[in-house]
């Protein structure tokens, strides 16, 4: 028996959380979104005051004590979202958290075993967005046969000239974003949502502006690689090439591409084409009306809470399967050669 209104306590009121999470879950009937805590009382302040907001906590650990919450949104950047969740779900809230998941497996492992300790909580990782449009069009390609046999996975995504000036994004911050590279996790998940998971990889990175400064001014060592190269081995037989870069402006052929013995897929910017053996040139697929997706994080997160759905996009389970994908590349490239993928039990 769930009370109603539905009471959110947000914890962290980042870019996504102002233009996705609070205005969505205000427009739901019967939720409210009761207090709101982000990195400072000043920003906490202002988030309250643009969003009619009624209650500012100091500290995180307040939003998730406050006896007036029922389910928490945590929009922070990855180094706050195991202690939130756990806390979180020890309270008897239910929990949104920003993906990526964790910073690293170990992490996800234990929000995972606290969601499972607790299955009468809703816990929920918001997707990664970029192929929401057209994974069913995807999927039915896929069974049906369209490709053939999936043989190649490619992802290649451009970037601009590297700023050695720039100063360090929370994504090239260690202690922020943990194992997490780049956009890494975000294209692994949308393909995984098509073709399954990983079993082996092998990474080769590199940093090529060792040091930044942050936002006060001081110099940071930077950890995580401006270019990254991966290659996997996939449970359906398929080979995965993913190179992520910041550093290769004007790079052909961004996307993610599907390779078959007879058939190939490419997503690019929402739109997807294909060409079938014989064909010369790709053109554009038009994606059905009954299957084109779309973003809808929130009402799922509430619609779950009521026992009106359950959580699809993203599970848990589906959260630390990417973050042992992740953390196997992190592996790879301390140590140089071909890393399992540990497995996550369903």
């Amino acid at each position: 028996m769930h009370r109603q209104p539905i009471r959110i306590g947000v914890i962290g009121a980042g870019a996504n959380t102002r233009r996705k999470h609070i205005p969505l879950l205000q427009q739901i009937d019967g939720v409210q979104v009761a207090g709101v805590v982000n990195r400072s009382g000043e920003s906490s302040r202002r988030v309250a005051e643009a969003f009619d907001i009624p209650r500012v906590y100091d500290r995180w650990e307040e939003a998730v004590a406050d006896e007036e919450v029922d389910a928490i949104v945590i929009g922070t950047w990855p180094y706050l979202h195991c202690p939130c969740t756990l806390a979180a779900l020890e309270a008897g809230r239910h929990v949104l958290t920003e993906a990526r998941m964790a910073m690293n497996l170990d992490e996800a492992g234990r929000m995972l075993a606290a969601s499972r300790a607790r299955p009468e909580w809703v816990a929920q990782v918001v997707p990664s967005p970029l192929t929401l449009g057209v994974d069913a069009t995807i999927r039915r390609l896929l069974s049906e046969g369209w490709l053939g046999t999936l043989l190649v996975v490619e992802v290649r995504v451009r970037s601009e000239f590297l700023d050695r000036e720039a100063p360090i994004h929370w994504r090239q911050d260690k202690a922020l974003s943990g194992e997490n590279i780049m956009m890494l996790g975000i294209y692994y998940e949308a393909i995984a949502r098509w073709c399954g998971h990983a079993t082996e990889v092998s990474a080769k990175g590199r940093v090529f502006a060792e040091k930044r400064r942050d936002a006060e001014g001081r110099e940071r060592v930077v950890e995580i690689p401006d270019h990254l190269e991966v290659t996997a081995d996939m449970a359906c037989g398929a080979l995965l090439h993913l190179q992520q870069s910041t550093v290769m402006p004007f790079n052909e052929g961004e996307g993610i591409w599907l390779f078959g013995d007879e058939g190939v897929l490419r997503f690019h910017e929402g739109k997807l084409w294909g060409a079938r053996k014989g064909e010369e040139a790709l053109k554009e697929i038009e994606i059905p009306e009954n299957e084109r997706g779309g973003w809808r994080v929130e009402e799922e997160f509430i619609g779950a809470i009521r026992g009106e759905e359950k959580v699809r996009l993203t599970t848990f389970e589906e959260g630390a399967r990417y973050m042992a994908f992740t953390g196997a590349v992190n592996r790879s490239l301390a140590n140089g050669g071909t890393v399992r993928v540990p497995a996550v039990a369903g």
